[in-house]
């Protein structure tokens, strides 16, 4: 019989039916293997796995962990292409944060410390040349009004020892374990 498909019988169809299903599967197979999957554990230790990173929890993004191939990757694999060059991106961190904005925050920090540094040095000097004026005055009054000023210079001075030691903090301890956590690289954060 040489009639095509129409001139199939029942059991010969159920034949094709089955290979055309079998093709189907395999290419179904193949687009979702080039897909990239994301892969998260959540504060219960249960594991989730999504393909779209919008539906991994914002708290547990960082950690996230991509799985598969990007549909750029596959391509050049199916192709076999071995003389496509990969594009060189520079390194990101986990949030696609790169060295430019690392240095920037080390470098904000580095400012505010060089200001209060220098701002305490004036409140010191201002400090120092009230106490003179002080041991100097022989008018109760007037070393009443100098006490005041000089105890405000000091809680000022005290004010600016805080921040530098929070700028301290910030530049030796807080941001390279932030860029740790986040995988930056370590030159980043290196004063």
């Amino acid at each position: 019989m040489d009639g095509g498909i129409f001139g199939m019988g029942f059991a010969e169809k159920r034949v094709m039916k089955r290979i055309l299903l079998i093709s189907l599967s395999f290419l179904l197979i193949a687009e979702i293997s080039l897909a990239e999957v994301y892969k998260w554990v959540d504060e219960n230790g249960v594991v989730h796995f999504t393909d779209d990173i919008i539906q991994v929890p914002e708290k547990y993004r960082p950690k996230a962990e991509r799985i598969g191939l990007s549909e750029e990757k596959g391509e050049s694999k199916i192709e076999g292409d071995p003389t496509a060059k990969k594009k060189e991106e520079p390194y990101r961190d986990r949030l696609g944060r790169g060295e430019e904005y690392w240095k920037g925050r080390v470098e904000e920090w580095r400012k505010k410390l060089i200001e209060s540094q220098a701002r305490l040095e004036v409140l010191r000097t201002k400090y120092n040349e009230l106490t003179e004026r002080f041991n100097d005055s022989k008018s109760t009054a007037e070393r009443a009004n100098l006490r005041r000023e000089r105890d405000q210079v000091k809680n000022e001075m005290d004010q600016f020892r805080i921040q530098i030691d929070e700028a301290k903090n910030m530049i030796e301890k807080k941001i390279p374990e932030e860029a740790e956590i986040y995988k930056a690289k370590p030159e980043w954060v290196k004063q």
